[in-house]
């Protein structure tokens, strides 16, 4: 087979002159200069060894060779777009992207966002790693996750964080509670009942304790759990009250479970889509990320 001795770019540049009547509107319409331009026609001509065009003062022509190749480079410009569209669909159709996250939006926010992915990629297979916050930092930065959903990673080194939602804390008790139908409680109000509390290993007891005020103190806890998931579970079963992000509250409404907002400057979290720097996400993780922001409220 003989080598080809022009490319995609030089076919372009024909079509272009053909199209807008002119090389100069042609190089405007492909952000070439004129010369660049006439090179590339010029190397067409020389592979092929045949005129393509007829220049005068006032306009440009096509020869009878050129029409006759006008026609197959259009077909040959189309062929490969198709191709390229037609892999571009295939590699969106299958394959397994890996998101790791921590459990309240594994809970509450990526059903309803994977259940339409799945509607337009069925083949795609998805794995969800709910784990505490410092193990999906982990997952991402030794890039067994394609991406992340966290609220640390923003000052981490070779870790990308883009902000997507900002979440208050609430205060969680069941709806029988005395403080279940109050407006606002402060920490005095938490303090004078049974308090549930995650570890100080939890990323957020890390956000609550930098929240306390100089010299003030949280109340003491009579239960300590390792998962907000569990403290839910413990605050719905009697056992106390507890403060948790906003986005861990159960969403259905025969829940026995109620927030109450916290008095004062309000305690948040900020969550984010982490990335190993320089990570380039394959077409099904990058379309479920997309998916992801455009739920976002």
């Amino acid at each position: 087979m003989n080598r080809l001795r022009f490319d995609l770019d030089d076919l372009q540049a024909m079509v272009a002159v053909v199209e807008q009547g002119g090389f100069r509107a042609a190089a405007l319409a492909l952000n070439l200069s004129q010369p660049a331009l006439s090179r590339r026609i010029a190397k067409l001509e020389d592979a092929l060894n045949v005129q393509l065009f007829e220049r005068t003062t006032r306009r440009v022509t096509l020869t009878l060779m050129g029409r006759e190749f006008y026609g197959r480079a259009v077909e040959i410009l189309q062929g490969v777009e198709a191709s390229l569209h037609d892999i571009s669909d295939l590699s969106l159709a299958q394959g397994q992207v890996t998101v790791a996250c921590v459990p309240s939006v594994a809970h509450n926010f990526l059903p309803p966002i994977m259940r339409r992915f799945h509607q337009q990629s069925p083949r795609v297979r998805l794995r969800i790693v709910d784990e505490g916050a410092h193990a999906v930092l982990g997952h991402v930065a030794r890039g067994d996750a394609d991406f992340g959903i966290n609220f640390l990673g923003a000052d981490e080194a070779g870790i990308d964080f883009e902000a997507i939602l900002q979440e208050r804390f609430v205060m969680a008790c069941r709806f029988d509670h005395p403080l279940a139908k109050r407006r606002a409680v402060g920490w005095d109000d938490i303090g004078k009942h049974p308090y549930i509390t995650v570890a100080k290993s939890s990323g957020n007891r890390m956000v609550l304790d930098r929240a306390a005020p100089a010299g003030g103190a949280r109340p003491p806890s009579m239960v300590e759990v390792s998962h907000v998931s569990t403290l839910l579970e413990m605050v719905k079963a009697g056992l106390g009250i507890g403060v948790v992000p906003q986005l861990a509250m159960p969403l259905d409404a025969d829940t026995v479970l109620r927030a109450v907002p916290l008095k004062g400057e309000a305690i948040t979290r900020t969550l984010g889509v982490i990335s190993r720097s320089g990570r380039t996400l394959s077409p099904p993780a990058r379309h479920f990320y997309e998916m992801l922001k455009e739920s976002l409220p």
